[in-house]
């Protein structure tokens, strides 16, 4: 396993088949949980890591979405960015990453179950989760590249309340992907605001 390859989990089933003696950290469901334990880890090992590949399950926007996907663009869908910089306090919202599959991840802290809001979410993005653009904020801060890698565990909707039901399968098929493509490990240019 390479040591300067950084995974990154929610919580310990998504990472459930993550080998053993990879460099591993499980950071707790949120933006805030996320954000603060992937900051103490860094600035506690800089220049350490060469990726951060952030494993985890997504609620899928629309009904086509299943399976495993490699977000290009991340967005926070519960920061009022556009009024913020109408006050003059402009934020950062929304992040490129290099080589994903073309989807558009977009996190919020909010546990997505509902229809009515999974359609206002679907208008702007393709599966949604609750750490990517926390996680996606600290590695551009840093500049080190990361990947996300997620795996679609319902539908946002009431299919949501089963999560955890779907969280062994997703945690293999993450595991598999870590493997298959050796860490994600490819010449890519660190995330972009």
């Amino acid at each position: 396993m390479p040591d300067d390859v950084l995974v990154v989990a929610a919580t310990r089933a998504e990472a459930a088949h993550v080998p053993a003696d990879a460099q591993l950290l499980i950071t707790g469901l949120g933006k805030v949980r996320s954000a603060t334990a992937l900051t103490r880890r860094l600035a506690a090992e800089p220049g350490r890591y060469v990726r951060v590949v952030n494993i985890g399950t997504a609620g899928a926007l629309h009904r086509h979405h299943a399976g495993l996907y490699l977000p290009s663009t991340v967005i926070e869908h519960d920061l009022s960015a556009a009024d913020l910089a109408a006050l003059g306090y402009p934020v950062t919202d929304t992040w490129e990453v290099p080589g994903g599959d073309g989807t558009v991840l977009a996190t919020g802290d909010t546990f997505v179950a509902d229809e009515g809001q999974r359609d206002r979410l679907a208008a702007r993005a393709d599966l949604v989760d609750m750490e990517g653009a926390a996680l996606a904020h600290v590695c551009a801060d840093f500049d080190v590249p990361i990947r996300f890698v997620k795996v679609v565990s319902d539908y946002a909707d009431d299919s949501a309340m089963d999560w955890p039901s779907a969280l062994d399968a997703a945690a293999r098929d993450l595991a598999a992907w870590l493997v298959d493509s050796r860490w994600g490990l490819v010449q890519e240019s660190p995330v972009q605001a």
